[in-house]
């Protein structure tokens, strides 16, 4: 009689991220998350059930054939998991670090049905950060192509976008406004999260493809995208973002104090306020701070908020805490750290004193109604409601848009009525041939991972619009 087949025994619960305690990591920039060991890892990959359909994979922008690399991760074989992995993502460390994989590919994962999923993000994290201290290989290259790519915007859109064309063998040339490369890696996401060091080492990954990356680099200003194809150019990949601030346009919003999440995170991240004054732009925290808005960003500026050295640190949010759009686990992390939430509170006037510096809020409850065009309940201000809360800064985290400036100096772009730029969603193309787009700049602010999808679609369509050949 056969020897019946051993049951895989399931272990219902990812094996747990070793961390900062709360109270510690509230008033440092150290990251948060340590990070698994390779003890962890395996225990961690031995969860999959490698299942035949390989449901995780429709959850992935970026095509990550990832049941391949987790199985190379129970093998042992922890250089060709790696390797599985940049065969599609050419930013693993940061991915690992910042996808919402909650919402993508662990949505997706058949052992989440009745359990928790696979840490299908925390094994991508390590096996990137395995090899960034071993030294990352290069991979391999196409034979070279005369063709000439610019890609403006080193964020994440525009890394991938550029990887992809540099490894098929295309010169590219990637521009960048600020004076490091990186994009919202770098001004946006704080260092707790996403480790400067980390995106810098993914760059200069890039450099060894031989991309050529180019900072302070303000197209639009020392050439447009037209003068660029005038110039040599084949093609050009605008991966712009959305930088340009939203404000609430309620009284007092001019006031002393008062940030734009952009400018608060900017200072704090890429221009390292932190540090001051041994970095030498300095920032205004006061003891008690209101970011108003629910996302992402406004997690981020408060718990930056808090490791500056404010007393007291909150959030200021319409909804309820069920319409959170942040990530549950960065809500989560915020409220560990002593974060406080204001729901369902509508800030209406922004008090001050004769010199112009914020001294309070004045804002009313709100009840929740019907659902508005996105499927979120409305909602809507109680009469009589009105309170003060007690701040001497805010923050302005309500989202942003496109910058302007490289789709007004450009010729032929067709724009929505918010000045985003419109892309076929299939090929990345403009309306101006041989130009192409993607990334937050086509969608407004949305995740890296999907600027990051985004970035490869228009690297395949720009390859097939210069050779003729697809890529398959």
């Amino acid at each position: 009689m056969a020897e019946e087949k051993k049951k895989k025994v399931i272990i219902p619960k990812k094996t747990a991220m070793p961390a900062q305690d709360p109270l510690v990591r509230a008033r440092n920039f150290q990251e948060v998350a340590l990070g698994y060991g390779e003890d962890d890892a395996r225990l961690e990959a031995s969860r999959c059930l490698q299942c035949k359909k390989e449901p995780c994979r429709q959850g992935c922008p970026v095509e990550v054939n990832i049941p391949a690399f987790i199985k190379l991760i129970q093998e042992g074989d922890l250089d060709g998991a790696i390797g599985k992995i940049k065969e599609k993502n050419a930013l693993p460390a940061v991915c690992g670090r910042v996808c919402p994989q909650e919402a993508q590919c662990e949505k997706y994962c058949t052992l989440g049905v009745k359990n928790e999923p696979v840490g299908i993000g925390r094994l991508e994290r390590f096996l990137a950060d395995r090899e960034l201290g071993l030294g990352a290989k290069i991979p391999a290259k196409a034979a070279p192509t005369v063709k000439k790519v610019a890609v403006v915007g080193s964020g994440p859109s525009g890394l991938t976008c550029a990887s992809d064309l540099a490894k098929l063998g295309h010169q590219v040339t990637v521009f960048e406004a600020l004076h490091v490369a990186g994009g919202v890696l770098m001004y946006g996401i704080p260092e707790f999260r996403l480790p400067k060091r980390v995106v810098q080492a993914e760059v200069e990954n890039l450099k060894k493809l031989g991309v050529d990356v180019q900072v302070n680099a303000v197209i639009g200003k020392i050439d447009t995208v037209d003068e660029l194809l005038e110039n040599g150019y084949d093609a050009v990949y605008l991966g712009t973002g959305a930088g340009l601030p939203y404000f609430m346009n309620i009284p007092g919003e001019n006031a002393c104090g008062v940030y734009s999440a952009n400018e608060f995170l900017t200072r704090t991240n890429l221009m390292k306020a932190y540090m001051f004054p041994e970095c030498d732009t300095p920032i205004r925290v006061g003891s008690k701070v209101a970011v108003l808005g629910g996302g992402n960003v406004a997690m981020d500026a408060a718990r930056t908020a808090l490791r500056l050295g404010a007393a007291e640190s909150w959030i200021v949010y319409r909804r309820s805490e069920a319409e959170l759009p942040a990530r549950h686990e960065e809500a989560e992390h915020a409220m560990e750290e002593g974060v406080k939430f204001s729901f369902l509170t509508a800030p209406t006037r922004i008090l001050q004193d004769d010199k112009g510096w914020v001294t309070g809020m004045e804002c009313l409850r709100c009840e929740l109604g019907e659902p508005d065009a996105s499927g979120r309940r409305s909602p809507v201000t109680v009469c009589g409601s009105e309170f003060v809360l007690p701040v001497d800064v805010v923050v302005v985290a309500i989202g942003q848009g496109p910058n302007p400036l490289v789709p007004r100096t450009t010729k032929g772009l067709e724009l929505t009525k918010r000045g985003n730029i419109v892309a076929d969603p299939v090929t990345g193309a403009t309306s101006k041939p041989g130009v192409y787009a993607g990334g937050d700049v086509v969608t407004g602010a949305a995740t890296v991972i999907l600027a990051m999808g985004a970035g490869k679609v228009a690297a395949r369509s720009i390859h097939q619009y210069l050779t003729g050949e697809t890529v398959g």
